[in-house]
């Protein structure tokens, strides 16, 4: 079965923005310092509007291939947590293959895409992740960094409106969000985000840099 999501050979998007937000989500999700992987486990009931090409593909899944896609989704896992990430992308690749509603397994393979400024393919796994476990706030947090790298401001600021909903106490998603606001010019917004981020987080620089700029 082939994955569903953008070929390595397709035309890829070039790096605009760069900021060390994007490394530091890179780095602490793969060290498994912050966010579990674990807790991206599809739903029982997929959404009750998604494609039928979509339910004809769930249906073909077999348990055998769940468990095979699970197994490589762990190895991949291993491999990323040490750096290996060429090899963590394959077996993340062979894990989607499998099984296309692996969640763990595209969010894994999103941030290896993300660090290596492969945006557009990180855009679409944290998607695909975020459709399968729309109350997770790591997608959302993902997929906003990454449209921030390619200069999609307003597409950023939405998610991390929805991500500080989902998660409230996350200081990361309010220094995120303080940065887009910011970029968009709304001082107010941005500065609310960073106040917020250093009553959770006092010793959080990007946000007191950031709350120094906008003047909150």
């Amino acid at each position: 079965m082939s994955s569903p999501f953008p070929k390595r050979g397709m035309a890829r998007s070039r790096l605009i923005w760069r900021q060390p937000l994007t490394l530091t989500l890179m780095g602490i999700a793969l060290c498994g310092c912050s966010f579990d992987l674990g807790s991206l486990m599809p739903e029982k009931e997929k959404p009750q509007e998604a494609p039928k090409a979509a339910a004809a593909v769930e249906s073909a899944v077999s348990p055998g291939n769940v468990a095979e896609a699970h197994a490589h989704t762990a190895k991949g896992q291993t491999l990323a947590k040490t750096g290996e990430t060429a090899g963590a992308l394959d077996e993340f690749n062979q894990a989607v293959a499998l099984d296309p509603y692996n969640a763990q397994a595209l969010y894994g393979r999103a941030l290896i895409y993300q660090g290596n400024n492969e945006h557009n393919y990180a855009i679409a796994d944290f998607s695909a992740a975020n459709g399968l476990n729309p109350q997770k706030v790591e997608p959302l947090l993902g997929r906003a960094t990454s449209y921030l790298a390619i200069g999609k401001i307003k597409e950023a600021a939405a998610d991390l409106d929805e991500a500080s909903e989902v998660e409230p106490q996350n200081a990361q998603v309010w220094t995120a969000r303080g940065q887009a606001y910011e970029r968009l010019g709304d001082k107010a917004k941005a500065a609310a985000s960073y106040n917020k981020a250093v009553s959770l987080r006092p010793r959080d620089d990007a946000a007191r840099s950031g709350l120094a700029r906008v003047g909150g």
